[in-house]
């Protein structure tokens, strides 16, 4: 066990290293968050502009909803021991016309399948917004983001496809009033039950 904790711990200290993208708008500052015994894996896009600059994932109004999702504290949120946070892309990718920018495509192929083959306690994947489904859930791929979320039930209780908290997504929360309904209630009690 002490074996991978280490070879963990050399992986992420060579992620947060990583200057594969050294042209990015705020240059590379990789966020994620991962320890051997995580139970609960976040899957986002890639940190804003905001993290970035906190130095920290979720550390926003996108966080504050999911952590009120998932019935969280923010000590809980933070500790490595109970969640994962490996977004698609490790570092803000800039800004577009319609919001951030993709993921950017170097990140995944170099980082993904070794920092996951790290974290071998994880019960429950939670993957957020459509580029983090296309890698989790190929799948789905095509299919639009809430015929996907509206799937929850196939791929629970291991995985479970959600919209991305961001406040820019306000209104298909209010157009889809079931998911804090339906789907909320059995995601806080699955968090509770695995932290």
């Amino acid at each position: 066990m002490t074996g991978q904790s280490e070879r963990l711990d050399m992986l992420l200290a060579q992620i947060r290293a990583c200057t594969i993208c050294a042209d990015l708008p705020l240059g590379p500052k990789p966020l994620l968050q991962a320890g051997q015994t995580a139970k609960i894996l976040i899957v986002g896009q890639a940190p804003g502009s905001k993290t970035h600059i906190k130095g920290r994932p979720f550390d926003d109004a996108s966080g504050r909803r999911l952590r009120d999702w998932l019935g969280v504290t923010d000590s809980q949120f933070y500790d490595p021991a109970n969640f994962a946070i490996v977004p698609m892309g490790f570092c803000f990718p800039g800004t577009g016309r319609g919001g951030d920018l993709p993921p950017r495509p170097e990140c995944a192929p170099q980082w993904r399948q070794p920092l996951l083959d790290g974290l071998p306690d994880i019960k429950l994947t939670l993957v957020l917004g459509q580029y983090a489904m296309n890698w989790h859930l190929p799948s789905a791929k095509g299919q639009s983001l809430t015929k996907t979320v509206e799937r929850w039930e196939e791929f629970w209780p291991n995985l479970l496809p959600l919209p991305h908290p961001s406040p820019r997504n306000i209104r298909w929360f209010r157009n889809n009033p079931w998911f804090e309904q339906d789907v909320i209630p059995h995601l806080q009690k699955r968090v509770q039950n695995l932290i």
